[in-house]
């Protein structure tokens, strides 16, 4: 049978690892797939990328547009990222009738429900394991793996950065200033951190994981983001304290009202596995109603971890390139008319317990001001820290767990703590989780 001919879209450093692996591992591949998977043509603006890999025969060029629109080419690989020349060129390649496999998060979270509208009407697959959690195979396992089951919530340390950075101010005492400086001189982070640092990054991944979990319809714009520029060693040294370790998650769960889908700092208890998924790792949580918790751990980018992906969304696709596409496995694991319109709730509808860090003046009656406030709202105090203050300061921190609450209850609260005359600065709130 002939092989499969696909074009790569970027040859940077997923799309160099990808061509790498198709290489390296072709007869491996081969025989998983029940036909060769060959790269046709490479899109790319630096024409001496081949050589460099090593791989001089593969043809090369400059326009990516060649590529899309090749009638041998059978499956598109889109590496290279970005929005609105991404989703030009997935578009395109659907048009005309090929299948497409992307490592593209933010093109995926923005736009993948209009790409995937297009690529039903067109009886193509579009495949994006990659997008989310590198090598780890994270989609697969919730969207096939899991079928059995009603997922009730996923946890998941979905970006390397941050995990790096609130891991060696933990272990180090560092700052967030000095490690974030060190992620970039390693490459971990990017000239301008943003993405990572802001939980932009993650949220883009959540809002796959969510709709793939509950089959509801991409909506990335719903997605609560908070990054961790605010955490300090201080929290960090209370935390643990606590017994907690502050982790940046993305969770999304199920309830009542509707789905929750945020990302933030989260306290976890220390005794959980995943609070011991440190530096640039990543691991996702996920909990069944059948199952219970699985947890995913693995490299979460890199050339080759990320490569091992998108090649085995390319073994998967040539797998089913022959199939009925009514008889495929659904985009978000769920069939088309089978999406729901449940609600993706707002932060005001979530429920948490909260982590609460006071600066105020050292004087008596600070703490019965404070507790009467909590007291009159409703929310209980599981544990408290009083620091004692250091020397020559005429203030203190006071530090307060609460059990779960309502987080429009919990913000009416801190604007009553921060509107004291004893408070000296805002309140700093993380929430906690307690993952069981």
């Amino acid at each position: 049978m002939n092989p499969v001919k696909t074009g790569l879209l970027g040859l940077g450093t997923v799309g160099g690892g990808t061509a790498t692996v198709l290489h390296r591992n072709a007869t491996e591949i081969a025989r998983r797939a029940g036909r060769g998977i060959t790269v046709e043509v490479a899109a790319t603006l630096d024409l001496e990328r081949g050589k460099e890999l090593g791989l001089d025969s593969l043809k090369l060029t400059a326009d990516a547009t060649e590529v899309v629109n090749d009638p041998a080419i059978d499956i598109v690989v889109e590496l290279i990222g970005g929005y609105d020349f991404a989703k030009e060129l997935v578009m395109t390649a659907i048009e005309n009738g090929k299948h497409v496999v992307t490592a593209n998060k933010a093109l995926i979270a923005l736009h993948g429900n209009e790409i995937f509208a297009k690529a039903q009407e067109k009886g193509v697959i579009v495949a994006f394991e990659a997008a989310v959690a590198g090598g780890i195979p994270i989609i697969k396992a919730v969207r096939e793996g899991l079928s059995a089951n009603q997922i009730e919530w996923i946890a998941g340390i979905i970006n390397g950065t941050g995990n790096f950075i609130l891991t060696e101010m933990r272990e180090k005492g560092r700052s967030f200033d000095d490690v974030l400086a060190e992620a970039q001189q390693l490459g971990y982070a990017e000239a301008d951190p943003t993405f990572d640092i802001e939980g932009i990054d993650a949220a883009h991944k959540l809002s796959i994981l969510s709709s793939v979990a509950f089959g509801i319809p991409l909506q990335f714009e719903k997605t609560y983001t908070e990054g961790i520029t605010k955490i300090t060693p201080q929290d960090v040294e209370y935390a643990d304290e606590l017994g907690y370790t502050i982790k940046h998650l993305g969770i999304t769960r199920r309830t009542e009202k509707g789905i929750e889908q945020r990302v933030h700092p989260t306290m976890i208890p220390k005794s959980r596995l995943i609070a011991n998924v440190n530096g640039v790792m990543n691991a996702v949580l996920v909990h069944g109603d059948a199952v219970g918790p699985t947890l995913y751990y693995g490299a979460g980018a890199g050339d080759e971890p990320t490569a091992s992906a998108v090649v085995a969304d390319l073994v998967d696709v040539v797998r089913a390139m022959t199939s009925d596409p009514s008889n495929r496995v659904p985009h978000l694991a769920f069939q088309p008319d089978q999406l729901a319109d449940t609600p993706v709730l707002g932060m005001d509808d979530i429920t948490s317990a909260y982590y609460l860090r006071v600066c105020a003046v050292d004087q008596p009656g600070v703490l019965a001001a404070i507790t009467k406030i909590m007291g009159e709202s409703r929310i209980s105090i599981e544990a408290f820290i009083q620091k004692e203050p250091a020397a020559n300061a005429d203030t203190v921190d006071i530090i307060l767990l609460t059990q779960r609450v309502n987080e429009g209850d919990m913000n009416h609260a801190i604007a009553q703590i921060e509107a004291l005359d004893v408070t000296c600065s805002n309140v700093t709130r993380i929430r906690v989780e307690a993952l069981n």
